[in-house]
């Protein structure tokens, strides 16, 4: 499935959420199973399967890893964890050090210091997805490259935040 063409938007990372949403909801309503129910049921079955397909889509695009990871799919790039080019041992290190510092944080129910990091490291995806968006931007292996170097480390920033949120949650509880 290509899901820009199921939701009938440019096949590009740097999409307007609003316009996403707003193709998503357009959609959604005329595929609503009760725009369908006086259909016969294989029409009634299409329009639901088409329907699901729309709300995989929606997620699959609002997501900017799994954007990209189409983006870069369309150029015949091969995607998916793992086919990044392997992370920088200072990115590695930095990452390591920032765990351990948020373990720290936790076990000394530091709120302050565990919502800092989440700060720090939200700051970090943006930036990172500014870099990704100028890099998708313009295709060539060089750009496409970069964009895979930008996307592990995106990986890598994400299950951090994952983290903090499951300590604010802990912190919180």
């Amino acid at each position: 499935m290509d899901p820009f063409a199921t939701l009938g938007v440019e096949p590009r990372f740097d999409l307007d959420p609003a316009e996403l949403e707003r193709r998503h909801r357009e959609l959604s309503r005329a595929l609503h199973p009760d725009r369908h129910a006086a259909e016969p049921p294989a029409q009634r079955r299409l329009a639901l399967s088409r329907a699901i397909e729309v709300n995989e889509a929606y997620r699959m695009l609002k997501d900017p890893i799994r954007r990209a990871e189409r983006v870069l799919e369309a150029r015949g790039v091969p995607i998916g964890e793992g086919k990044e080019p392997p992370a920088s041992g200072a990115l590695l290190m930095e990452m390591m050090e920032s765990r351990e510092t948020l373990a720290d944080a936790v076990r000394a129910k530091d709120a302050a210091t565990v919502a800092r990091l989440g700060d720090e490291m939200r700051d970090r995806e943006r930036g990172l997805l500014t870099k990704l968006a100028a890099a998708l931007a313009t295709v060539s292996p060089e750009t496409s490259q970069q964009a895979m170097v930008l996307l592990g480390e995106l990986r890598y920033t994400r299950r951090f935040l994952d983290e903090v949120s499951a300590f604010e949650e802990v912190l919180a509880g």
